[in-house]
């Protein structure tokens, strides 16, 4: 496992996603101690896309806006 330090990690974060990308783990350090590991997300936890549309298209049905606007509500939430 690869191992760096937080200002590197800073510097040179695309790099080491590109790692991990291709399955490798980093461990950041800060003054020598380990601090977070960087490592591949779990592939497992990923819907399809067509089952996250689906469940969208079944979330949507029967709701409705009873009139409201979009203007209406990003006026809602400034207040």
């Amino acid at each position: 496992m690869k191992t760096v330090g937080a200002y590197e990690a800073k510097t040179h974060l695309t790099q080491l996603l590109e790692c991990v990308a291709k399955g490798e783990k980093i461990t950041i350090t800060k003054h020598g101690v380990p601090v977070a590991i960087l490592q591949p997300a779990d592939s497992s936890k990923r819907m399809p896309v067509r089952e996250v549309i689906d469940q969208l298209k079944r979330f949507r049905s029967g709701r409705r806006l009873d009139g409201l606007s979009i203007r209406d509500m990003i006026e809602e939430g400034r207040r």
